[in-house]
């Protein structure tokens, strides 16, 4: 582990500037690259302590613009289109990539890495995506995942996936089907079997009735 101060908040790790420690990893790969944290060194927190106030007012002036910006996208929705096989899977997926630049031609301001994607998207559907406008300020996006822009319409309009819209239909019919086939009054007419349980405590009552019967004769 090694430690680092932190630029600005990093969720579920600290506030700008807290000092953590952090695997070197992270730090190496994400933390430092991208100037979120300086490593914890005595140089790095005096000159930190010299730029707090400033870094402290960009920060704020930053939250500011994210939020007015988060009024007026979020609950918004994109719409991707994408080659999909008849069960909805798709060939390939949707990356954090594609919703930032299905984003941009919508005209949201977004970049790919304000983009939460834990996975890839594999399916067609409405996909909500959690979108990082500033280290404070999340937002929601709807994405969804279409074959035509007609399918992405009755999609939005249904509030999920046609597949499964067809899927849900083709069960209710085939239950229907088969309830006309067999009649639901010869369904309701056959008592449930007894167990072989049941069958053989009701052999050995009777056996007991008829025994007593003999001994009273």
């Amino acid at each position: 582990m090694i430690e680092v101060i932190l630029l600005e908040r990093i969720e579920k790790l600290g506030l700008m500037g807290q000092t953590v420690k952090v695997r070197p990893g992270f730090a190496r790969n994400y933390l430092l690259p991208q100037k979120k944290a300086l490593r914890a060194t005595k140089a790095n927190l005096e000159a930190f302590e010299k730029q707090r106030e400033a870094l402290e007012a960009k920060n704020a002036t930053l939250r500011t613009e994210a939020e007015k910006t988060a009024q007026t996208i979020d609950g918004a929705k994109v719409v991707v289109i994408r080659q999909a096989s008849e069960t909805g899977m798709l060939y390939g997926s949707v990356s954090a990539r594609d919703v930032a630049e299905v984003a941009k031609e919508a005209g949201f301001p977004i970049e790919r890495l304000m983009v939460q994607i834990d996975q890839p998207i594999k399916m067609l559907g409405l996909f909500p995506v959690k979108i990082k406008l500033h280290p404070e300020v999340a937002i929601k996006l709807t994405v969804n995942v279409a074959r035509s822009p007609e399918e992405a319409v009755l999609q939005a309009e249904k509030g999920e996936a046609l597949i499964r819209q067809a899927e849900v239909a083709a069960t209710a019919e085939a239950e229907k089907a088969m309830v006309e086939a067999i009649g639901p009054s010869e369904a309701e007419s056959e008592p449930p079997a007894a167990d072989e349980t049941t069958k053989k405590a009701k052999k050995t009552r009777a056996k007991k009735t008829a025994k007593a019967e003999e001994v009273e004769e």
